[in-house]
C-alpha cells in the first residue's frame, strides 16, 4: 500500500485528523540549504533583496494581479523561490497564504509544500523573528488552532526582549485571538519600555482593559 493510500485509510478511519499539521525537516525540508543563500531577510544586503524581488517578487506578484507570464497558477513558484532565498520574508509568507486561499488548495498550484511548512521553515531558520512568529500566530488563529497560535506569541514575546514596538505588535495579535489579558500584559511591557503609541491601548480601553493610570509608565 502506498503512503498516500495509507494516509487516506487513516483519515477514513478517524485515526488521523486533517487538522494535524505535518511540519519539521522531514515534511518541510531544510531552510538552511538553498542554491542561493539563504539569507535573513531582516539583515540581507539591499542589493540581494533587489536581485531576488525584482524578478521573483514583483509588485504584480505581491498583489496577485500580474504574473510574470500568462499563468496565474505559476505565481507560487516565484513566491517559493523568494522564500527559498529568504525563509523569513514576511510579505512573501502572506502572499503564499493568500494564494492557497485563492485556489482553495494547500499547497497552492506551483508550490511543493504547504503554507504551514513555509511558516515552519521560517521560524526554524530565525527563531527570534518576532514578525514571522506573529504572522504564524495569525495564520494558526484563523484556523482555530488557538493553543498553537498562543505558543507562537509566547515565543515571540520572549524573543522581543526590550523592543517596545515588538511587544506592542504582539499585543495586537493577542487581541485578534481574543486574549485581552495577554494583550494587556504586552501593552504594559511596551509602555514600560517607553512606547507611546496608542493603537493597542485604545482597543484595550474600549474593551475595559485599560485605564488612565496604566499610561503612567510611558511618562516615567
Amino acid at each position: 500500500m502506498t503512503a498516500l493510500r495509507i494516509a487516506l485509510a487513516l483519515l477514513a478511519s478517524g485515526a488521523l485528523s486533517p487538522a494535524v499539521a505535518q511540519t519539521g525537516a522531514a515534511a518541510c525540508g531544510d531552510p538552511f540549504r538553498n542554491h542561493f543563500g539563504p539569507f535573513d531577510y531582516r539583515t540581507a544586503p539591499a542589493e540581494t533583496r533587489k536581485l531576488v524581488e525584482d524578478y521573483h517578487f514583483t509588485p504584480g506578484i505581491e498583489s496577485m494581479t500580474r504574473p510574470k507570464n500568462t499563468m496565474f497558477q505559476d505565481m507560487a513558484q516565484d513566491v517559493s523561490y523568494t522564500l527559498g532565498v529568504f525563509p523569513n520574508h514576511p510579505r512573501a509568507l502572506l502572499v503564499m497564504t493568500r494564494l492557497a486561499e485563492r485556489w482553495k488548495s494547500d499547497p497552492p498550484p506551483g508550490a511543493k509544500i504547504t503554507v504551514e511548512c513555509w511558516f515552519d521553515r521560517a521560524v526554524r531558520f530565525r527563531p527570534d523573528d518576532t514578525v514571522v512568529r506573529s504572522l504564524y500566530a495569525q495564520y494558526l488563529g484563523k484556523r482555530k488552532r488557538t493553543q498553537d497560535a498562543t505558543r507562537q506569541l509566547e515565543l515571540a514575546a520572549e524573543a522581543a526582549k526590550d523592543n517596545p514596538l515588538s511587544h506592542h505588535n504582539i499585543g495586537l495579535v493577542y487581541l485578534e485571538l481574543g486574549q485581552q489579558d495577554a494583550a494587556r500584559q504586552q501593552a504594559l511591557r511596551a509602555r514600560s519600555l517607553g512606547f507611546t503609541g496608542t493603537q493597542l491601548t485604545d482597543q484595550l480601553r474600549r474593551a475595559g482593559k485599560w485605564s488612565d493610570t496604566d499610561d503612567t509608565p510611558a511618562r516615567q
